[in-house]
């Protein structure tokens, strides 16, 4: 096997002669290598890992395995696995390598969610974004306010694709406590730090059809449709100290340095509105944490320094940087993977612009410099109500996504396209990823008749 076969791209590799038998052991060093970089020394007689922190040794781990062969991403390997010699010195180009996970639209179980994670550890993905909330459902248990998951987190019905027909199907589930900590705590033993977000003050009907008062009318219903609500929180004090109290919760079982609260897509927002997420992101600051927000936000004055998820274009994240926040890239037009695959009528759902696999594997964020901590895809999940089409709208685009987060220098897609089809789908094969075809969805991954909506 040859050591081009890695994904992603390693840094330098040295070829040498002879094989490895699938080591027992492997002998683990500190060296003075770059965070989450590794060193692998392959010799017939055993391998040796060099790395800097726990996420080197982890990365240098799943590379064993990619050369390995795709057995080795089984369960149990149904083959004698062997090694390439050689040495592969490796390191990412991003600290911040993240994909969102929308769960609120269509709520994943937890065991989906941990497969999940599965999924981003062997890209190397460092960072799952979890969208705990938004205006179809609430998934975060909070003892203290137990209508926002008894009545928020379940909806009587959803739309059918885009076209306004509704499935008359309830939809609903929402996570312990507990089932998040063992989220949190199986994703950092892969090296993938889970960043929660709690959407205000729009994208909020599902609170507020649990607690009327959050908002200025007597009753809500949680939405069964897609899109964007008008119907907002009302800033007030006391829904102030309603999220400062959910936040808090939040921060109990999330250790992430990075806490989102959303902050985007809010018509008819106030000056109070706006106030309402800078105090909130203020408190958030007062927990030793660093909010994140969507690149709306940037229109509030008085912020403190946060992190700010790119989304409407490229341009808003150069204006964040220049406003003294740091920046994840995750521009609509380039990563959501929402959107469609190819501009096919075979294709399950067409919603929003054609994001061809080339096409991700193409995108190059416009910013650069010190504010620039990674770049995300999103996986948004109105149109995604199973697993399987989760799986379908995310690979392979997520794994040439992966090669951009990590891999440094010019990339080639006529390069690239052997070694995924040739080595890297046969991984997803072997780990029961039901990916979309390179030629084309099978006929059982077309959704005939569903409506979608072309951007």
């Amino acid at each position: 096997m040859s050591f081009a076969t890695l994904l992603p791209r390693p840094v330098s590799v040295t070829p040498a002669p002879g094989s490895c038998p699938w080591p027992s052991t492997v002998d683990v060093r500190s060296a003075a290598l770059p965070a989450e970089g590794y060193r692998l020394e392959i010799s017939p007689s055993g391998v040796v890992l060099h790395c800097g922190d726990a996420a080197g040794e982890f990365y240098g781990r799943q590379t064993l395995r990619q050369l390995a062969g795709p057995s080795a991403f089984r369960a149990v390997p149904l083959d004698a696995l062997a090694l390439p010699c050689g040495v592969v010195e490796d390191h990412p180009r991003f600290g911040w390598r993240g994909c969102l996970l929308d769960v609120a639209r269509h709520f994943r179980t937890k065991a989906e969610v941990l497969r999940f994670v599965d999924l981003l550890a062997a890209h190397k993905l460092n960072v799952l974004n979890l969208h705990l909330t938004d205006d179809q459902g609430w998934r975060f248990e909070v003892p203290a306010f137990p209508r926002l998951t008894s009545v928020g987190g379940w909806r009587p019905s959803s739309m059918v694709g885009s076209g306004g027909e509704q499935d008359g199907r309830p939809h609903g589930g929402f996570y312990t406590g507990d089932d998040l900590r063992e989220i949190v705590a199986y994703a950092s033993v892969r090296a993938i730090t889970v960043v929660p977000e709690i959407d205000i003050p729009g994208h909020a009907r599902a609170a507020l059809a649990a607690y009327p008062s959050l908002g200025t009318s007597s009753s809500y219903e949680i939405w069964t449709a897609w899109g964007i609500s008008t119907s907002l929180l009302d800033p007030s004090e006391s829904t102030l100290d309603f999220f400062r109290r959910v936040f808090d919760h939040l921060l109990e079982i999330f250790p992430s340095k990075v806490i989102a609260l959303g902050g985007d897509e809010t018509p008819g927002a106030t000056d109070e509105h706006r106030g309402f997420v800078r105090q909130l992101a203020e408190h958030l600051v007062s927990r030793g944490r660093t909010p994140m927000g969507w690149d709306e936000v940037l229109d509030i004055p008085g912020l403190p320094p946060m992190v700010i998820g790119s989304w409407q274009n490229e341009t808003a994240g150069q204006q964040a940087a220049s406003a003294g926040h740091d920046v994840v890239m995750c521009p609509e037009q380039h990563v959501y993977l929402d959107h469609r695959q190819a501009d096919h009528p075979d294709e399950p759902i067409p919603v929003g612009m054609v994001h061809t696999l080339e096409d991700v594997y193409a995108y190059e964020p416009a910013l650069t410099g010190p504010r620039l901590r990674g770049v995300q895809a999103q996986v948004w999940s109105e149109h995604l109500d199973t697993v399987r089409r989760v799986d379908y709208m995310a690979f392979p685009r997520l794994s040439a996504f992966a090669e951009v987060a990590w891999s440094s220098g010019e990339r080639d897609y006529a390069e690239f396209l052997p070694r995924l089809r040739d080595h890297h789908l046969p991984r997803l094969d072997a780990l029961g990823v039901e990916y979309r075809p390179l030629d084309g969805p099978h006929p059982w991954q077309t959704r005939p008749g569903v409506p979608g909506r072309p951007r």
